[in-house]
């Protein structure tokens, strides 16, 4: 019965180192996996920091590109006015330059009419002065 109670008491005290060995190994184990859920948790706020970051900067972007659309179509708008406004004072000056164009050539039709007057008054003139003189030369002849 002695050597039972030894054997027992061997056994005993080799589930209690065992049961200790296990407490130690389940304690560092605990302790490892608090670390890592520290570590995990760290990550987890730095990641949603991160994300909140670029949820912020995407939601600045969207503003963004909302009011360049919207300066676009104002832009696009303008232009659009512009090509108009441009193009009635295309057709205004084509139509000036029609004008232009008529009045030079009445202009050059009543210069060759007054050249051609002129000429034929001039001829006129010279006749008559020519008359004037034979009529000068025949008074001072009669005198």
């Amino acid at each position: 019965v002695a050597m039972e109670t030894v054997s027992l008491e061997h056994q005993i005290q080799s589930v209690q180192r065992h049961i200790t060995f296990l407490k130690k190994e389940q304690m560092e184990l605990l302790h490892d996996l608090h670390l890592e859920i520290l570590r995990l948790q760290k990550h987890c706020s730095e990641l949603t920091h991160d994300l909140e970051i670029k949820e912020l900067e995407a939601h600045q972007q969207d503003v963004l590109d909302r009011e360049l659309e919207e300066k676009c179509r104002a832009m696009e708008a303008q232009l659009q006015e512009k090509e108009k406004d441009n193009l009635e004072l295309r057709k205004e000056l084509r139509h000036k330059e029609t004008l232009v164009a008529a009045l030079r050539s009445s202009l050059r039709n009543k210069e060759r009419r007054f050249l051609e007057e002129l000429k034929r008054r001039s001829h006129r003139v010279t006749i008559l002065d020519t008359e004037l003189q034979k009529q000068t030369e025949a008074a001072a002849y009669l005198s």
